[in-house]
């Protein structure tokens, strides 16, 4: 890519015996496909399908699953908007995290998804591990820490609906997932393999991420990358943009936001399509930039445009572009021919964008995250 960086070079993967970390094991129900709509924008959608062939985009993986890599942890969102942590007079506990969103979201949907990621032995952590049970995310690659609890976050919201992090990991359970804890014959299943950046901030997490990611990509697995920039969790900025931009050139799909090109290209205007396509590396397959209520743009080598945005409240913004992320991969993940096919490419993003619209209109992530049929049918209404 045109950006300075340093840059990994993946390393063999480590084999070695579990530690004592405690396991916890639930496969996931598969869902059923996509069931389509008549008017033709809803029913161009095309959710099944077979990886097309050419073009360094695998055709070998049958399975549709999308495996999610990175931390899951518990958000605290106060019950009014506009005041300050210190003001709020109480909070809703909600699941989060934004790896475990997508994965939640891509099983709403109807698709398959997994969650790899470290969560602390106590009961916030035996309390997510059951949120993805009850929502059909397989969790075989979820591990619990005896030593280290599982992360919080308190997230306040504006009067917009725009929020302000305050996090509590000091390490917390998701920082000390270790290569040996990982599940490969998981990894190696997907179609697709989506992380974000914050689970490069620290080691031991760092190398087990660049061990999770060399796997799949052996394995002829689409790697998705969202950097979910949450600047508070890093050193310094300098250090953020340089371990973001470290893994940037090995992932197959991208997804940024306004605010992150400005932070990566240093200040350089996001809307300027000459700025975005400096991100875009020789490899890259799909580089999407979101931009809230006005929807999303597109990039691929041969083609790019925009897709508006559904216009809703917004009563809180936390895991808009998560919802967002699992609305395209879930569709992507059962047909990758979307990538040449720009007409369906938009269709997919009209409902992408649909799903991050519907999660602003509730508090918390995961509790937000709508269903293929809620999804569907906002599509509907807001083109009769």
């Amino acid at each position: 890519m045109a950006l300075s960086s340093s840059s990994f070079c993946f390393s063999s993967v480590a084999s070695g015996p579990r530690n004592s970390v405690r396991f916890y094991s639930q496969r996931s129900a598969k869902a059923s496909g996509f069931s389509c709509h008549p008017p033709t924008m809803v029913a161009r959608l095309n959710l099944r399908g077979k990886a097309f062939p050419g073009d360094g985009v695998p055709e070998t993986k049958e399975s549709s699953l999308v495996v999610c890599f990175g931390e899951m942890l518990i958000d605290f969102v106060p019950t009014i908007s506009g005041v300050s942590l210190a003001e709020a007079p109480a909070f809703k506990k909600a699941p989060g995290g934004a790896p475990a969103n997508v994965a939640v979201g891509i099983s709403r949907l109807g698709g398959s998804s997994a969650f790899i990621g470290k969560v602390g032995e106590d009961e916030f952590g035996y309390m997510l591990a059951d949120i993805l049970k009850e929502n059909n995310v397989n969790n075989d690659g979820m591990r619990f820490d005896p030593g280290a609890r599982t992360a919080l976050a308190f997230v306040t919201l504006r009067s917009d609906g725009e929020r302000e992090f305050m996090f509590y990991r000091n390490p917390s359970a998701d920082m000390l997932l270790q290569v040996v804890e990982l599940d490969f014959d998981l990894i190696r299943k997907a179609k697709i393999f989506h992380y974000g950046s914050i689970s490069l901030i620290t080691e031991p997490c760092k190398s087990a991420h660049i061990a999770a990611a060399k796997a799949a990509k052996d394995a002829g697995v689409v790697l998705s990358y969202d950097p979910n920039l949450r600047l508070p969790l890093w050193p310094s900025a300098e250090s953020a943009r340089e371990e973001i931009l470290s893994i940037w050139d090995t992932a197959d799909i991208i997804k940024i936001s306004e605010e992150e090109i400005s932070f990566l290209t240093k200040g350089q205007d996001p809307y300027n399509d000459a700025v975005v396509r400096k991100l875009f590396h020789p490899n890259l397959k799909l580089l999407l930039v979101t931009e809230g209520p006005d929807g999303c743009r597109y990039y691929t080598k041969e083609f790019s445009g925009r897709v508006g945005g559904l216009k809703v409240d917004a009563v809180d913004t936390t895991g808009a572009g998560d919802a967002f992320v699992a609305g395209i991969l879930s569709q992507l993940a059962v047909d990758l021919s979307l990538l040449q096919k720009e007409d369906l490419l938009r269709d997919a993003l009209k409902f992408a964008n649909t799903c991050g619209a519907l999660t602003v209109m509730e508090r918390g992530a995961i509790p937000a995250l709508p269903t293929r049929e809620a999804v569907l049918n906002a599509m509907l209404q807001s083109v009769t």
